[in-house]
């Protein structure tokens, strides 16, 4: 699927009608080069699912919890790493807990990844800064069907 978000707001607005069909051990890949909108997403998934806290980049903390929603949302962001274990941060405790976990940078842990997953590739756009592509690809038959439902 391939959608084109002519601003912030259309990205936030993709996530929050995915957020609908997310369920328990779901786990969404974020894949953008830097201010591509990876943490904008997350915002708009948090207010999906009913998260009114405001939503940060984790990129010092690595993981950032969010409880008081439909589902809790772990969001992600493993750059740091690259010279680390996933195991460090308990990733398969995330994956198989009881919220969704969205991971931005996750090539840099693809041995520690589930075979299904939602990646989500967002592309930023050359000559407007204001618009993205959005990619969205699903890993398994689970994400097929949330795929459909969309």
């Amino acid at each position: 699927m391939e959608i084109i978000s002519k601003k912030a707001e259309d990205t936030e607005k993709l996530a929050k009608k995915i957020a609908q069909f997310l369920k328990p051990q779901d786990i969404i890949l974020l894949d953008g080069d830097l201010g591509a909108g990876k943490t904008t997403f997350t915002k708009g998934l948090a207010l999906g699912l009913g998260i009114k806290k405001n939503v940060k980049s984790p990129t010092f903390t690595i993981v950032r919890e969010y409880h008081e929603g439909r589902l809790p949302l772990y969001h992600m962001d493993v750059y740091r790493l690259e010279d680390a274990s996933a195991d460090d941060i308990g990733l398969d405790e995330y994956f198989n807990g009881d919220g969704v976990s969205v991971v931005e940078w996750s090539q840099f842990i693809d041995d520690e990844l589930p075979n299904e997953y939602l990646i989500i590739h967002i592309i930023k756009d050359e000559q407007n800064d204001d618009q993205r592509k959005i990619v969205i690809e699903a890993k398994g038959e689970r994400y097929q069907e949330l795929l459909a439902e969309l």
